[in-house]
């Protein structure tokens, strides 16, 4: 009986018990964040500055609307910063903030409906200034935050520069004249 056994060990003397492991398996990343996509943290301290979509500025959105009321929906597919971010800090003047997140890169969609979020429940006439103005980054205040602006009526006519809504309407009608 041993004989038989060692004919069998001949033939796989060679061969390793198990199949080589080439490529070692880590876990699955599919839901980390996409390649280009920065924790703002990681910007703060290479001292990467950030750079706002200027179209936020005419979106004419009111902050307790859906943000799929937005009159242009192309812009909401947009980055809202250049290098895009997994999460940013929105702060409004009067002290809340909201976090918006994606891991692919915070869109302005994403921004809209973090905003969206506190606001939705609020009547017309509970808001002092209920449209979305714009972002503003302000490095020497904090590197993590965007400061966001509100006004009293629709920028979605104001098309052209990154400036407030109300300062750019004077503007324009200076140089009309």
């Amino acid at each position: 009986m041993t004989e038989p056994l060692s004919k069998v060990d001949s033939a796989v003397q060679g061969l390793s018990s198990s199949p080589p492991k080439e490529e070692k398996k880590t876990r699955r990343q599919s839901s980390a964040a996409a390649p280009g996509v920065y924790n703002v943290n990681d910007l703060e301290a290479e001292g990467i500055e950030l750079e706002l979509a200027p179209e936020t500025q005419k979106t004419g959105w009111k902050i307790n609307k859906s943000s799929s009321t937005v009159e242009d929906a192309a812009i909401l597919k947009l980055h809202l910063t250049k290098p895009p971010v997994k999460r940013i800090t929105l702060h409004f003047p009067l002290g809340m903030e909201v976090q918006a997140r994606n891991l692919k890169g915070v869109t302005i969609k994403d921004a809209l409906d973090a905003i969206h979020k506190p606001y939705k429940k609020r009547a017309d006439d509970e808001l002092d200034k209920p449209y979305l103005a714009g972002f503003e980054w302000d490095k020497e205040e904090s590197w993590t935050r965007l400061i966001v602006h509100t006004q009293a009526q629709p920028t979605s006519t104001t098309l052209d520069g990154p400036s407030g809504g109300g300062g750019k309407k004077k503007k324009n009608k200076k140089n009309e004249e």
